[in-house]
């Protein structure tokens, strides 16, 4: 239930600062996501505050446009002039561009953020403060057939239901010309059909309780009415790795740039997604309208991607004229994928907008779950939808993360990801737009890094079968295979080879040949479905074209991983997949250089560990994030047309050279 009341009078801002009180509130309805998703809703107060002559100006302090309640603070509010908005208000029409053009206009602080488009209804409200969020259990009762009637049988009659219009201009506009003249002192808040909730009050405190109390009844009324939990199968689906990274490659196609996909299949997906009426329900569209910039109307019910865009590019042609202004056809794959045999997938340019995709359809399946306990779910009409999908304003929102960065979509596994080298190429890839996969044996790769774009797992690569379980994460996160860095490796001690140990050589060819064949071996299948080609980089070094004494199993390996390198590039050219090798000499930033070894190597030589570690023809010191850059220019466009290369990274060395 989200009818808790979280308000904490001693954590709270005082009552003289209604903005502090406002963004305090606001986070609170942020916090749970059953009201509030991914930058939706939004919150207001009026207040009077001098301008910079001094003199008192009433103004509306709104949450800014795509700002997270969840999170939001004073910054995150812009402060408008109350006496602008009301002249707005006054206009017969006003086109969405030019409405936030005047919103703007009316900043207090030019440089705060856009005003949210809601901005005119939160004015012309008559209330200090305002909230409106988007429960789901309000969206259960709205989108039915007899959505206003149950929506006052439930909430009561000081609640004002107001009928569908585009947010903006217009429904402040219909709000204004309807809603006033109802309000009472009894008036409770405003219900907008398949759009959510709004209270008011003199306070936030007053807007936010009102807010719960409104949630709660509707909560309760659902509970009463929901079905027993479907009970899916317990034992998790098996999905090929191969089967997601096709799916993958198709819809990548479509949408003309690498996508990343996410498979879940926890027990509420599973459940849905074996419903017999699974088709129908999830054909009939999204909880609210904005919700089609991130999960497109409707999702894809199977797996035939081809048949989705076509039935997107008749939708689009179905409405294209409904707008006064040519419009270019967005991409037309799915953002959602329901499928008994994959559970749900969802789609998006960056792993962070796949999970956004399945945070709104896992709401999406709980409302249309409650809506059928007590009706029959209905949503807006295709039409409807269509004008917020090609609106300009949500367009915008997407627009404003700016140009994709070069690795955008596209998915690294990196071995050795726990330090070293491998850890400088986990941040490399991971700067330049991609998910990166970590592997390693240290159980610290697991945090070594943060955010949705990495996945760090625990594993030997030495363990076939453990080997070939991290495969099927890395997919079932991101969705394929496009980038394979082999940096796993270790040294071991330094002995000459009359004294060599025979354990130890088997165990360093392991590591640093066997275990790179398998994960080639394991990953050509992905690499050979990867949208813009695979590409393999191994790390091998400089003890391969120069060995040094004392270092038979290690250079014996490295020459025979690079000869391994040098047959795929011969074997895997065909299918669009690259293979270089990555010659580094002296990194001593890594997990294969102990103090103490270094101390031997320096000594063999004759050099002070100083010397020894500038031991080069530049003098100069070769780190983990040299080579790391080195990886990721391989993997680049400028190396699109380079396979079977071996580049040094050793600061020079006269033996090399």
């Amino acid at each position: 239930m989200t009818n808790v009341d979280q308000w904490d009078a001693a954590a709270a801002p005082a009552g003289d600062d209604p903005l502090g009180q406002c963004a305090y509130g606001s986070r609170l309805l942020g916090a749970d996501p059953a009201l509030v998703l991914h930058g939706g809703g939004n919150t207001s107060v009026k207040t009077t505050v001098p301008d910079v002559t001094g003199r008192p100006v009433d103004v509306l302090y709104v949450k800014g446009s795509g700002v997270d309640l969840a999170t939001i603070d004073r910054a995150g509010f812009t402060a408008l002039r109350l006496d602008r908005l009301a002249a707005l208000l006054e206009l017969e029409q006003l086109t969405d561009a030019l409405m936030m053009n005047e919103l703007r206009g009316a900043r207090l602080d030019a440089s705060a953020p856009d005003p949210s488009v809601e901005s005119l209804l939160h004015a012309l409200l008559p209330y200090p403060a305002v909230q409106h969020s988007h429960a789901d259990a309000l969206i259960a009762l709205t989108n039915q057939p007899a959505g206003p009637a149950l929506v006052r049988r439930i909430l009561g009659g000081d609640v004002l239901v107001v009928p569908y219009v585009m947010p903006g201009f217009d429904l402040a506009r219909l709000v204004a010309g309807t809603v006033p003249g109802q309000l009472t002192s009894r008036t409770e808040g405003l219900v907008l059909l398949h759009h959510g909730l709004v209270t008011f009050g003199a306070t936030t405190r007053a807007a936010y309780r009102r807010h719960l109390e409104l949630i709660g009844r509707a909560e309760r009324y659902l509970a009463e009415h929901r079905p027993p939990a479907p009970q899916p199968a317990a034992v998790r689906p098996a999905v090929p790795a191969v089967g997601i990274a096709r799916l993958r490659h198709r819809i990548s196609a479509l949408t003309g740039t690498p996508m990343i996909v996410s498979r879940h299949d926890d027990a509420r997906v599973r459940g849905f997604v074996s419903r017999p009426d699974l088709a129908s329900l999830a054909g009939r569209g999204p909880l609210t309208p904005d919700h089609v910039i991130r999960t497109k109307r409707v999702p894809l019910v199977g797996h035939d991607v081809a048949a989705y865009a076509r039935a997107y590019e008749e939708y689009f042609a179905a409405h294209r004229d409904r707008r006064a202004v040519p419009l270019t056809m967005l991409d037309p794959a799915p953002r959602v994928l329901l499928d008994p045999a994959f559970g749900m997938l969802t789609v998006g340019p960056r792993a962070a907008d796949a999970d956004i995709a399945a945070d709104i359809y896992a709401h999406t399946i709980d409302v249309i779950t409650a809506a059928e306990s007590v009706g029959e779910y209905r949503a807006l009409p295709a039409a409807d939808l269509f004008d917020v999908e090609y609106w300009e304003l949500e367009q915008a929102k997407l627009r404003r993360g700016g140009a994709r960065p070069q690795f955008a979509g596209e998915v690294a596994v990196v071995t050795g990801a726990a330090s070293g080298i491998g850890r400088a190429c986990v941040a490399a890839l991971r700067s330049r737009g991609a998910a990166v996969v970590g592997l390693d044996v240290d159980p610290e790769v697991v945090g070594s890094a943060g955010g949705p774009d990495f996945l760090g797992v625990r594993v030997d690569v030495t363990d076939g079968a453990g080997l070939d379980d991290a495969l099927c994460r890395a997919v079932d996160r991101f969705g394929g295979l496009d980038v394979v860095v082999a940096a796993a490796g270790i040294f071991g001690a330094s002995q000459p080879l009359a004294d060599l140990d025979p354990g130890a050589w088997r165990r360093t060819m392991a590591v640093n040949v066997d275990a790179v064949a398998a994960l080639l071996a394991r990953t050509h299948p992905l690499l050979a479905l990867a949208p813009r080609g695979g590409r393999v980089v191994v790390i091998a070094s400089r003890n391969v074209p120069a060995p040094g004494p004392g270092a038979a199993a290690y250079s014996a390996s490295k020459a025979a991983v690079t000869q391994l390198a040098r047959v795929a590039a011969l074997e895997w050219a065909a299918d669009r997949i690259r293979v270089n090798v990555v010659h580094p000499d002296a990194v001593f930033d890594t997990g294969l250089w102990t103090p103490e070894l270094l101390r031997d190597r320096a000594a063999r030589y004759g050099l002070s560990v100083a010397e020894y570690r500038r031991r080069n023809l530049l003098g100069v010191e070769v780190t983990s994030a040299q080579v790391a850059e080195v990886v990721a220019a391989l993997c680049s466009d400028p190396f699109a047309a380079t396979t079977g290369a071996q580049v040094p990274v050793d600061g020079g060395h006269e033996r090399v050279i």
